[in-house]
């Protein structure tokens, strides 16, 4: 256990893994309050959606946005006044409140769970943000040739998130619609199994097509954005999860959640080797048809299946939760 620190947590709302972050490093002794800095009620985030989201969309500057949320963020900095200031994702804010942290000095550290390249950073806010954790193997490698401090830090499962296995016959995927990720389900869709996506961008729902600004559906089965115990129990109990990644060279948090419900986890990367173990954690595939292979075995051969769930989980408690993260990012400051 550590000195205890009060930290303030600068998080995105996104999903609830500021929670689980706050849990985590709360765990290890210290004082955490944390701050959703795109925060607010369903009311403003519609009026935010209109306001903000629609002229971005036709092309307009989201400097009124950034300065809102940088604004918030200030006082949010200045009411506090934390030991240490963990800044996640954090591209949201302009210069001004980069400026700010610089004025008072104090131990801050930012963790990025994207690639550099999707972020709105640069090289002045990364200046700025004191020592650097992502999840991106690469940026930590280009951040440290820049002469600034990194550190590899992967995301992770939160096990203190309760769920109940929903059982089905479902080959599932949870997350973002892209168009490999589309394609790759429709390929085990015709080939006979059955998919099911979850999330607002392949849900059918009127309320998620106007979120999400499109008029049509990809035609899968699908189902609407889950909350996480919602999400964990469809992965536990389906025959197996899809985790497609494409374009990054980090782990997405499913990697680290569909072992940690202990879901049957078909994954698009032999390099995941550095997480998990090929054939006994997890099962990789690299093409459609071998995904659909792999998901017939899931249905088929379920001693295998359940050797996969139970390896799976047991490595992602000992090596792979937001405990273990938290340690890491703990590290950053106290150095």
């Amino acid at each position: 256990m550590t000195r205890p620190t009060r930290v303030l947590v600068l998080s995105p709302r996104f999903h609830g893994y500021w929670a689980s972050l706050e849990r985590a490093l709360s765990a290890r002794g210290h004082d955490v309050r944390t701050v959703t800095y795109d925060d607010g009620s369903r009311l403003s985030r519609v009026v935010s959606k209109l306001a903000h989201e629609l002229p971005e969309r036709l092309g307009a500057d989201d400097a009124r946005r950034r300065a809102d949320t940088s604004r918030r963020a200030r006082r949010a900095v200045r009411d506090h006044d934390p030991d240490v200031l963990l800044v996640v994702k954090g591209d949201a804010f302009d210069d001004d409140f980069w400026d700010l942290l610089e004025q008072r000095r104090q131990r801050r550290t930012l963790w990025l769970y994207d690639e550099l390249r999707r972020t709105g950073h640069t090289a002045r806010s990364l200046e700025a943000a004191g020592p650097v954790a992502s999840y991106s193997p690469h940026d930590v490698a280009t951040l440290t040739g820049r002469g600034l401090r990194a550190l590899h830090v992967p995301l992770a499962h939160d096990p203190a998130v309760t769920f109940t296995p929903r059982t089905s016959e479902d080959v599932v995927f949870v997350g973002a619609r892209y168009p490999a990720r589309e394609a790759l389900l429709a390929t085990l869709h015709r080939s006979g199994l059955p998919v099911r996506a979850y999330g607002r961008d392949w849900s059918r729902h009127p309320v998620d097509r106007a979120r999400t600004w499109r008029l049509g559906h990809p035609g899968l089965p699908a189902g609407r954005d889950l909350p996480r115990g919602e999400a964990y129990g469809v992965m536990a109990g389906a025959v197996a999860t899809l985790n497609v990644h494409g374009d990054q060279d980090g782990f997405t948090m499913r990697t680290f959640e569909a072992c940690g419900v202990g879901a049957v986890q078909l994954v698009d990367r032999a390099d995941v080797t550095v997480h998990y173990e090929p054939g006994t954690e997890v099962a990789v595939f690299g093409s459609p048809d071998e995904a659909v292979e792999l998901a017939r075995r899931a249905a088929a051969d379920r001693p295998w299946a359940e050797g996969l769930r139970a390896a799976g989980r047991a490595r992602t408690l000992a090596e792979h939760t937001f405990g273990h993260r938290a340690a890491a990012l703990e590290s950053l400051w106290l150095d």
